[in-house]
């Protein structure tokens, strides 16, 4: 048994605490101690992106960060976007709801990962940036893998939840 370390972060808010082996991943540990199963594991090797959260605001590959570096800091998961305020009625974050309006998905199972990875791009795009081309979303997206498409609603996906970030339609 590997020696295990108290970890205590925020994650959607929310503080967690909890001892955990010293070699748990950041993904097990939100799947695990904190029940946030939105975050999923497709390869386990920080290739397909699936895995994507934010860690104080920034995108990472949760199944090579262990939960022990990400002591203190701030997780946001897909669950995180939603606003539930109002428990009876939850709405989608921005990028949820362009993914959704785009129907920018088949099994869903990158989903996740691709729209957290599109909320930490969006962030650092200037505010006054042109809309990106479809290469320039091609290229994000080079960093993230989807079985099931060819990734064309997903672009679309990308573009609408860009066009809406800067103020489009």
């Amino acid at each position: 048994m590997s020696p295990t370390r108290t970890v205590q972060l925020q994650a959607n808010g929310v503080e967690y605490t909890a001892e955990t082996e010293t070699r748990t991943t950041l993904a097990d540990f939100v799947r695990r101690q904190c029940g946030l199963t939105g975050t999923h594991l497709g390869c386990e090797h920080g290739v397909c992106g699936t895995c994507t959260v934010l860690v104080d605001g920034a995108a990472v590959r949760s199944c090579l960060m262990l939960a022990v570096q990400a002591d203190g800091c701030e997780v946001t998961t897909i669950e995180g976007l939603v606003d539930a305020s109002d428990p009876g009625n939850p709405v989608l974050g921005p990028v949820q709801q362009a993914f959704a309006d785009a129907m920018s998905f088949q099994c869903g199972f990158c989903t996740p990962g691709i729209i957290m990875s599109t909320v930490a791009w969006l962030a650092q795009r200037p505010a006054d940036a042109d809309e990106p081309s479809d290469a320039e979303i091609r290229e994000f997206l080079a960093g993230t893998l989807c079985r099931c498409t060819g990734y064309t609603s997903i672009v679309e996906g990308v573009r609408l939840a860009a066009q809406r970030s800067s103020g489009g339609p």
